[in-house]
């Protein structure tokens, strides 16, 4: 499934970059070497000369620093810190080793990140969510799943067609671009539904059952001991107490089993040790609901503080803290309006639910802790992007191949974290079906809902130049793909094997060298 969701969604990411480079300036398609049309200058705007980021290696080291903070290639689309800056601005030359070797290691905790938010916190409410609204886990994978994988890059679609002379398309295109993946979702809808209504006839001949087509009862009973996450709850008192609203909070908040911490070994505890702010930063921050327990997780002072934290986390790291900081009427900042009105909704919470009893609308915290982590995610994931770009330029790497490898699996990072926990604890066909509803989500509506936004101010044509052999091998890449799974997977009647992913893997590295093969000219047209 690796290399498949690499190959997939890497490619459709391209292809829909060169769509939206022809026709906004400064976008993510110069990191993939996407050619960007000068043909729509802004008007009335002092733009500053773009240089190419790589050659500050060239310059005097005194240069050096000036050239990072005027050069708009040298600027990040988001994230919180300036990794360029650092290193050419605050480390001298003789420390560049050390630099390098902090960011790698900031690199490597981030994954670390990825990896607990998906696990802990991510994977469990998307379970609840399942569980509550009784979808099967394909519904599940190509709508929410699809939609906390892709819904950072739509609002990142949205702002880049929001600028004024970005170009549109035509009014019935964009409605058919929405249309087309309404129409997906409805497929896969009936299909679930075909598929459960032919399991209840046969009665007399019934269908062989193995891990990939367990259904959905099956499955929540194979995965009930995974798919939640408690760290008080394997060692029980012989006596029960009431417990404080203090004590509650404490226990709540404390990520570490001391029972378990004695019986563990010594390298469990230094991973531990290294994980313990981030599940305490989520503990924090995201709410968890655990249908199979009777309480369903709730925790009266920490779920009233999330009402607080976690809209206010959602607005700080959805697009690295625009929204948040944006002045309403340049008044009130938004995070300020988020803060009261998540104050007084928790207040009213607190004094109208008790700490034994969990309230009748506590399944609504899965969707505000699958937001969050959802977030969170995203905000890991544009730091590792941000980071291996600022590794890029000081290997001076070129931007076609700096994005067929680093920013292509950078990018990629955050959704395979979540992919492939899903996977490992249980559903595999959400986990699946999330690699194509996530890509399907993100073109479709991305580029539908943000053109549509600005049909009535723009009236050019979007228009994908084919510039180069490299597109083409792309494109060709990603239908061979395409041709080999809806020929390969009926075939093995839908019971996919370990043959088929190495095969997947194996056309991925291949993908992979020909397409550097081609930028270098190694491969290329002989001209007439």
């Amino acid at each position: 499934m690796a290399g498949r969701w690499l190959n997939l969604r890497w490619a459709l990411s391209v292809l829909c970059v060169l769509l939206m480079a022809e026709t906004v300036s400064g976008t993510r398609g110069s990191s993939t070497g996407a050619h960007i049309s000068p043909q729509f200058p802004a008007s009335g705007v002092n733009q500053t000369p773009v240089v190419d980021c790589r050659k500050v290696c060239g310059l005097n080291v005194s240069d050096r620093c000036d050239f990072i903070r005027t050069n708009p290639d040298c600027h990040s689309d988001g994230g919180y810190l300036d990794y360029l800056e650092g290193i050419f601005c605050h480390f001298p030359p003789s420390l560049l080793p050390l630099a390098v070797t902090l960011y790698v290691s900031w690199l490597l905790y981030l994954f670390l990140i990825l990896g607990v938010t998906a696990a802990k916190f991510f994977c469990p409410n998307l379970s609840a969510i399942s569980t509550t609204l009784k979808l099967s886990h394909n519904v599940a994978g190509v709508t929410f799943l699809a939609f906390g994988n892709g819904a950072p890059d739509i609002f990142s679609a949205l702002v880049a067609f929001s600028d004024p002379h970005t170009a549109g398309l035509a009014l019935g295109a964009l409605f058919g671009y929405l249309g087309l993946y309404v129409f997906y979702v409805v497929t896969v809808i009936l299909c679930t539904w075909i598929y459960r209504w032919q399991r209840r006839g046969s009665l007399f001949c019934p269908m062989p059952v193995t891990p990939e087509i367990l259904s959905d009862s099956e499955e929540d009973r194979v995965s009930s001991n995974t798919n939640s996450y408690d760290y008080g709850d394997e060692y029980r008192p012989l006596f029960f107490y009431q417990e404080t609203t203090a004590q509650i909070l404490v226990r709540a908040l404390n990520p570490l089993d001391y029972m378990k911490w004695r019986r563990k070994s010594a390298y469990w505890k230094a991973l531990k040790v290294f994980k313990l702010p981030v599940e305490f930063l989520l503990l924090l921050t995201v709410p968890v609901v655990d249908p199979d327990k009777d309480d369903r997780n709730w925790k009266r002072p920490l779920n009233c503080l999330h009402l607080v934290i976690s809209p206010l986390v959602v607005v700080l790291t959805l697009q690295s803290g625009t929204y948040g900081v944006y002045e309403i009427d340049g008044l009130v900042p938004v995070w300020v309006v988020v803060v009261i009105a998540g104050t007084a909704l928790a207040s009213v919470t607190f004094f109208a639910t008790s700490d034994s009893q969990p309230p009748r609308l506590h399944w609504l915290f899965a969707f505000l802790g699958f937001l969050t982590s959802a977030l969170w995610i995203n905000a890991a994931a544009t730091e590792v992007v941000n980071i291996l770009r600022s590794l890029g330029v000081v290997f001076q790497l070129s931007n076609t191949v700096l994005g067929l490898t680093l920013l292509a699996w950078g990018n990629s990072i955050g959704d395979a974290f979540s992919d492939f926990t899903l996977a490992r604890q249980g559903y595999p066909r959400m986990a699946f079906s999330a690699c194509f509803g996530g890509i399907i989500f993100n073109i479709l509506v991305g580029v539908g809902l943000g053109c549509l936004l600005q049909i009535s101010r723009s009236h050019t044509e979007v228009k994908l130049e084919p510039d180069g052999l490299l597109v083409w091998v792309l494109a060709g890449a990603l239908g061979l793909s395409l041709v080999f799974s809806l020929v390969s997977v009926p075939l093995q009647c839908f019971q996919l094997s370990r043959v088929y992913g190495f095969c997947l893997l194996l056309f991925y590295l291949n993908f992979l060298v020909v397409a550097l093969l081609t930028e270098f000219g190694v491969i290329h047209l002989k001209s007439m």
